[in-house]
């Protein structure tokens, strides 16, 4: 009787822990998150979370993007998040809705969370000085992620992607599929680039125009708007909207009469895509050179369709896999991997950096480069 009622007790005990194990996991949410990291509040889209402690024994990662709007920032914190939690991490993953006060709460957050390192994609790179001083303060490292964050100190490393040579692929498309090394021209041109408040902006537009600034120069190319100047094609937010409409004005004010336009270079595909709209509104004659960055689905589409020549191409999971090597050399005592330490000064000096190499997809390349690399698949273009 003794040992029936000790092998009863015994399977109760078993049973109890198992229901508790239960339980346990249960709290995991959606996307990978435990019921311990965070509450997501949904605010129309973009992420909200209020601060919440790491696991018990966990090394926990903040990673801020800057908004859900783009598909390139949702490819970038999804394999960010995907990367650093196969190589073991937590990772408290937020977006920002385009609204710096929203991002410099997140990255309060994420401080006050016990994140060990920060990984920002900023939206504006000179607003975050005063947050990040307090990341300075509690000795975390502070990665900035393809967008370099103006005059903080606080700024450990840089991983992106080498931005003027993503600009100068660009003036360099245009280069070989006009023949202007060649003398050919005149051939006209317009100019359209990103947000101010983006450092890369700068780079972008910069590359491209030390290809193209000696054929504007000598008359081979002409900008018939006369708008040349950084500030003059810069578009807040990247916004496809406000790229169309500038182009709208633009279309109307010198091209209506049959006038030629026989390039856009444009830095990337949300400002391509306003450019691609106005002139099937509005434009009657042969279709321009189009240029473009991210390889956006859309923008894939319009290169299959012949709406938009090229794009440069910068895989995600290459920047994800090489800022998630820099997290873990951090976070294991060493140095982070970098490749350039001359280029990129954020006003307190130059950032460790560390810079991927950009291709462009074409008509020509882009199955080989997007499709059977498996970025996407075969439906997502059609």
């Amino acid at each position: 009787m003794k040992r029936k009622l000790l092998s009863l007790l015994l399977a109760a005990s078993m049973l109890t822990a198992v229901l508790a194990g239960c339980g346990q996991s249960g709290n995991d949410t959606t996307g990978g998150q435990t019921g311990n990291d965070q509450q997501v509040v949904d605010n129309g889209g973009d992420d909200v979370t209020t601060p919440a402690p790491a696991a018990d024994g966990a090394i926990k990662v903040g990673v801020a993007m800057p908004t859900k709007d783009l598909q390139r920032w949702n490819q970038d914190g999804a394999n960010m998040k995907e990367q650093l939690e196969a190589a073991g991490y937590e990772v408290d993953l937020q977006y920002a809705s385009n609204d710096v006060p929203t991002q410099v709460s997140q990255i309060e957050n994420m401080i006050n969370s016990g994140c060990k390192v920060l990984v920002i994609a900023s939206i504006e790179g000179d607003s975050l000085g005063t947050v990040l001083e307090q990341a300075k303060e509690n000795n975390i490292p502070v990665i900035a992620y393809d967008r370099l964050i103006m005059n903080s100190d606080a700024v450990t490393y840089y991983a992106t992607f080498d931005n003027k040579l993503v600009g100068i692929k660009q003036g360099q498309y245009i280069e070989q599929q006009l023949g202007l090394a060649s003398g050919a021209g005149p051939f006209n041109i317009e100019l359209i680039t990103g947000d101010p408040g983006d450092n890369n902006a700068r780079f972008f537009f910069g590359g491209a125009m030390e290809v193209l600034q000696p054929y504007i120069d000598n008359g081979q190319l002409v900008v018939r708007s006369g708008q040349t100047s950084f500030d003059e094609v810069a578009t807040a937010n990247w916004a496809t909207e406000a790229a169309q409409n500038r182009f709208d004005a633009i279309i109307s004010a010198y091209y209506s009469d049959g006038t030629q336009l026989d390039a856009v270079m444009a830095s990337n595909d949300s400002t391509a895509q306003g450019v691609t709209t106005s002139l099937e509104n509005n434009y009657t004659g042969a279709w321009p050179i189009i240029t473009g960055q991210d390889c956006d689905i859309v923008s894939v589409q319009n290169m299959i369709a012949g709406k938009q020549s090229m794009s440069i191409f910068k895989d995600t999971r290459t920047l994800a896999a090489k800022t998630v090597e820099m997290v873990d050399a951090i976070l294991k005592g060493g140095e982070a991997p970098v490749n350039d330490k001359e280029t990129y000064d954020n006003g307190t000096g130059i950032i460790p950096s560390y810079l991927c190499e950009p291709v462009f997809a074409d008509i020509n390349n882009y199955e080989e480069l997007l499709i059977d690399s498996g970025y996407y698949t075969e439906d997502q273009l059609k």
